[in-house]
C-alpha cells in the first residue's frame, strides 16, 4: 500500500471513531493489508515481535476496512476477509534469522543463487524500464533475499518463510529452476529488442544534444566494464587533479568498487575538505585542470541546491542528492600502442544542424587510450558520513536504509543528513557507524552491502 493512500485510509478510519496506530504494539488486535498474502503479512509481523504471533491478531485484507467504513463500525470477520497463513514446515535455521530489510542483512558480492537472481533482477529492470516501479523494487528485494542466504536454493521448500519473496516472485523462480534457460534468454531478448542502437540513431537522423553525442561517439567503450585497477589510475588522476586546487582535500572512491568489486560500469568519486566550506565552487577548478591536461572527452557540472530547512527536509528523501557533481567521461590513457583508424561515420551537430563527422574506430581495442564514465561529487564535510553512506550503494541497500529510517525509526535519511521527525531536530555524525548507531542498526561494512 502506498504511503499516500495510507495515510487517507488513517484519516478517513480515525474520522469514523476507529483507533488506527501506525506501528505495532501488543496492544493492536486487527491487522489490514492490501496486495500482499497472508504468509508475508504473518512473516512481517513476526519479525516485528521476534516471535511467533500466528494466533494473537487478525491478519486481514483491505476488503474487511472499506466494509466497516461503508458500515460506520467494524464489521463480522467473515472467511472472505481473513488472509490465509500456511502452516509453518520445519523452517531453515537460515530463513528464521533472515531479516525483512537489506540494511539489516549482510549481503556478500560472492553468493551461491547467482543464476537465480540474474534472473530476478533481469526482470527487475524489465520492470522498470515499462514504468512500474513497484514490480521493480519486489524483483530486486527478492533478489537480495537470495543473495544472503548461506546456502544454494535447491527446492521451493527453501524459499518458505523467507521475506520479501512474495507469490509472483516464488512464482518466476519455480518457473526458472524448470526451464530456466528458456526463461531468462527470453526475457533477455525482450529486453534487448527494445533498444536501438548507435548506428540506428546515426541512420535515423536523429538530433542529439551534448550528452547523447558523447553516449554515440563512445558507446562502445562505455559499454565495457571498467576494472579495479583502471579504476586506481583514474583515482590517482583525480587526486593529484583536487589537490592542485585545494590541498588538503580529502577523496574517496565509491560505489561498486569501495564495495569490493573488481568490475564496473563507472568510476565514482566523493571529494571534501575538512575545514566546511573550502568545497564550494570546487567543481569548475577541478574540471578546468582536467580539460587542460586532455583528459576530458565530456563534463556536465551541477551546482549544489541543497538547504537544510530548520522543519525538517523539504520534500521526502530519496536516492537523488542535490551536491555539487560533475557527470563525465575520462580519456583514460592504456598501454598499448596507438593504432589510429581513418574510418569515420556522421553524427548530427544539433548547434549548427549539420553533421559532422567523428573517428569510429578512435578508441577501438587498438588504440592507446578509452573512454570511461566518472562522476565526480562534491560534499561539505559536515554532510560527508551521510554522503559516503548514500554513495557506497547498492541501490537496494540504500533504499532499504531509507525504508527502515521512515518506517521503523520516523526519521528521515538522506546522502546529505538524518532528520529526527520525533524530536524535531538533525542527527549529526562524522562517521558511517554513527549512523547506522542512530538508526538502531548493527553496522554492517560496504564489502557486505552487496543487496
Amino acid at each position: 500500500m502506498g504511503t499516500s493512500r495510507r495515510a487517507f485510509l488513517t484519516r478517513l478510519g480515525r474520522s469514523k471513531g476507529f483507533l488506527i496506530e501506525e506501528t505495532y504494539s501488543s496492544s493492536i488486535t486487527h491487522i489490514v493489508s492490501e496486495n500482499n498474502s497472508g504468509d508475508e503479512v504473518q512473516a512481517w509481523l513476526d519479525n516485528q515481535t521476534g516471535r511467533d504471533t500466528s494466533s494473537s491478531v487478525c491478519l486481514l485484507d483491505i476488503r474487511w476496512f472499506t466494509e466497516s467504513m461503508e458500515a460506520g463500525h467494524p464489521v463480522t470477520v467473515q472467511d472472505r476477509h481473513t488472509l490465509q497463513v500456511n502452516p509453518k514446515p520445519n523452517i531453515d535455521p537460515a530463513a528464521m534469522l533472515m531479516k525483512s530489510y537489506a540494511c539489516q542483512r549482510r549481503t556478500p558480492l560472492k553468493h551461491h543463487n547467482s543464476i537465480l537472481t540474474d534472473a530476478l533482477e533481469i526482470l527487475a529492470q524489465n520492470a522498470e524500464y515499462n514504468d512500474n516501479e513497484g514490480r521493480s523494487v519486489a524483483f530486486r528485494r527478492a533478489a537480495s533475499v537470495l543473495k544472503a542466504l548461506p546456502h544454494r536454493v535447491k527446492s521451493m521448500e527453501d524459499l518458505r518463510s523467507l521475506p520479501c519473496l512474495g507469490d509472483h516472485s516464488q512464482r518466476v523462480i519455480k518457473a526458472l529452476t524448470g526451464i530456466f534457460g528458456v526463461g531468462v534468454r527470453t526475457a533477455d531478448r525482450w529486453f534487448r529488442e527494445g533498444l536501438r542502437s548507435p548506428d540506428d540513431l546515426i541512420r535515423t537522423g536523429q538530433q542529439l544534444n551534448r550528452a547523447q553525442q558523447a553516449g554515440v561517439q563512445y558507446y562502445n567503450d562505455l559499454q565495457k566494464p571498467v576494472t579495479k585497477a583502471e579504476a586506481d589510475v583514474i583515482s590517482d588522476i583525480v587526486e593529484k587533479a583536487v589537490h592542485a586546487v585545494l590541498p588538503g582535500a580529502e577523496i574517496q572512491l565509491m560505489g561498486g568498487f569501495r564495495r569490493g568489486k573488481e568490475v564496473g560500469h563507472d568510476v565514482d568519486f566523493l571529494i571534501t575538505h575538512p575545514e566546511e566550506g573550502k568545497e564550494e565552487g570546487l567543481m569548475p577548478k577541478i574540471t578546468n585542470w582536467l580539460e587542460e591536461q586532455g583528459l576530458l572527452l565530456y563534463q556536465k557540472t551541477t551546482r549544489n541546491s541543497y538547504l537544510e530547512k530548520m522543519d525538517g527536509p523539504a520534500r521526502a528523501p530519496n536516492n537523488m542528492d542535490r551536491f555539487e557533481r560533475c557527470f563525465s567521461i575520462f580519456k583514460l590513457q592504456a598501454s598499448a600502442e596507438s593504432c589510429k583508424s581513418n574510418s569515420t561515420t556522421s553524427v548530427q551537430d544539433i548547434s549548427t544542424g549539420s553533421e559532422t563527422e567523428r573517428p569510429r574506430d578512435q578508441h577501438s581495442e587498438e588504440s592507446d587510450w578509452r573512454a570511461v564514465r566518472v562522476d565526480l561529487v562534491v560534499s561539505p564535510y559536515s554532510q560527508f558520513a551521510f554522503a559516503t553512506l548514500g554513495w557506497t550503494g547498492s541501490k537496494l541497500f540504500e533504499r532499504e536504509l531509507r525504508r527502515w529510517a521512515g518506517q521503523e525509526k520516523h526519521m528521515s535519511l538522506s546522502s546529505h543528513a538524518l532528520y529526527d521527525s520525533k524530536q524535531n531536530l538533525y542527527l549529526r555524525a562524522k562517521t558511517e557507524e554513527e549512523i547506522f548507531a542512530y538508526l538502531g542498526l548493527e553496522f554492517i561494512p560496504p564489502s557486505e552491502r552487496n543487496a
